[in-house]
């Protein structure tokens, strides 16, 4: 076949093409060691994945459907059925199943949410990418150690398997199976809208159980275990990071984290809550720097709030739930941003983004400024009282006040800078109301005092 071609004649030739593709060969091979970006990562299918998690349950993928996409493409969520995995010991016995087949797995098979996460690899300093990362790891050890934990009166889904699995471009594919919360939850909550009454008193009486249930044992979680802010965890070593459990500092909008934003309404001089929340009140500190110091949990020190501070949701909205036909029973899922933090703060969050207005308040135009309204307060009695049962703890209803409408203002800073979506209007009135209390203003300057806030920003 050679000699077809002339390299029988031409011996010098071939050697040289030879040679040529023995080096072009080298260097494509070095240049993919050296740049292991352009390595293909050993990612697998959502079907892999789910097989494989499944396998170690003793249980067989039966089909997988895509439900959404996670943010900005991180991944993808699931629902997948499953069927126990018979384990024949003997090809008869593998007969008998075979046979058995389409009977047995429409009768067995079991309904599972598996979420996937494959991001892109990290990016230096990049603290939204890095937040997210950091999300997911906290959510996975929610559910694997800590949702266990919670009596059957605060329902959660139930972890079955979760895998972190590492690629040679540096990325990492996390993984978890939960079960299906529609079995038991049929009713969604809608993105962005709103909870009728049934809806509402049940996600707060949720809320004040999983508060008042974690409030007496969060003493006991090692506070250097804690995650801290995105850009600080990425100066943490290895053995270190993987000893993390969930934030310090639950939710994703405190200040501490949110800078860049705070920064572009303090420059924004049109925007009416420029001068309200960034010019200094108190020495070289406005209200928002108040009002975080206030709310922050701390990893050594005292805090002014510690004595109340629980493990909250971090993310409380109707997008977050499922709900019972009826209402009167709730359930919520996406614990990316669990951690410590004062249970109002997820109340906060509620009450703006998925409360109807009729049930906080029954003044028609609404008012320009607008104090605590009976039907605000019919909702946060209700969260106290149970609250206070749940703990076994005792909570001054001044003091309890005192937190909302200082939560009230943190999340206002937030939407201020972020953008407004929700009860705008209400939120807005209110916080105009609190804001013009010197008695509220004059607290939160002296427990930030106490707290040693004046000499951090020496140091």
């Amino acid at each position: 076949m050679l000699q077809c071609f002339g390299f029988r004649r031409r011996p010098v030739l071939w050697s040289l093409l030879l040679a040529a593709f023995g080096l072009l060969t080298e260097r494509i091979w070095s240049f993919l060691y050296i740049h292991p970006t352009f390595v293909m990562p050993a990612t697998r299918s959502p079907s892999e994945v789910a097989s494989s998690l499944l396998a170690t349950k003793n249980l067989l993928l039966e089909s997988i459907v895509v439900l959404q996409s996670l943010w900005a493409g991180y991944g993808q969520i699931c629902r997948i059925t499953a069927t126990s995995n018979p384990s024949p010991k003997s090809s008869e016995a593998s007969s008998k199943t075979l046979s058995l087949s389409n009977s047995a797995t429409l009768q067995n098979a079991r309904s599972y949410i598996i979420k996937i996460i494959t991001p892109p690899p990290s990016k230096a300093n990049d603290e939204g990418h890095t937040r997210k990362i950091l999300s997911y790891q906290v959510e996975q050890y929610f559910y694997a150690h800590l949702a266990p934990q919670l009596p059957p009166s605060i329902p959660v889904a139930k972890h079955l398997a979760s895998m972190n699995e590492k690629h040679p471009d540096g990325t990492v594919t996390t993984a978890m199976i939960l079960n299906d919360l529609k079995q038991d939850y049929p009713v969604a909550g809608e993105k962005r809208d709103v909870l009728n009454p049934t809806q509402v008193h049940a996600a707060i009486d949720w809320l004040s159980g999983f508060h008042g249930f974690w409030w007496p044992r969060v003493e006991e979680i090692d506070r250097r275990s804690l995650v801290r802010p995105p850009l600080k965890e990425l100066t943490c070593d290895e053995e270190e990071a993987r000893n993390k459990t969930v934030w310090l500092n639950g939710g994703y909008t405190y200040l501490a984290t949110r800078k860049t934003e705070y920064a572009n309404l303090a420059k924004d001089h049109e925007a009416e809550w420029n001068e309200a929340l960034t010019d200094w009140e108190s020495d070289e500190f406005s209200v928002s720097d108040l009002v975080a110091d206030v709310l922050a949990p701390k990893r050594t020190g005292w805090s002014p709030t510690q004595e109340y501070m629980t493990l909250i949701h971090g993310d409380v909205k109707s997008e977050n739930l499922f709900t019972s036909k009826s209402g009167e029973e709730v359930v919520f899922y996406d614990f990316q941003y669990t951690g410590l933090g004062l249970g109002v703060c997820d109340l906060a969050k509620l009450f703006t983004c998925s409360v109807p207005l009729e049930m906080l308040f029954d003044i028609t135009p609404l008012p320009r400024e607008l104090p605590m309204q009976l039907g605000e307060k019919k909702l946060l009695e209700r969260y106290w009282i149970r609250l206070r049962k749940e703990s076994g703890k005792d909570y001054d209803w001044d003091v309890f006040v005192g937190h909302w409408e200082t939560a009230l203002i943190d999340w206002l800073r937030f939407q201020a800078s972020w953008g407004f979506w929700g009860n705008t209007e209400w939120l807005e009135a209110r916080a105009r109301s609190i804001l013009k209390n010197e008695t509220w203003k004059a607290a939160i300057a002296g427990n930030a005092r106490m707290s040693g806030l004046w000499e951090e920003a020496d140091v």
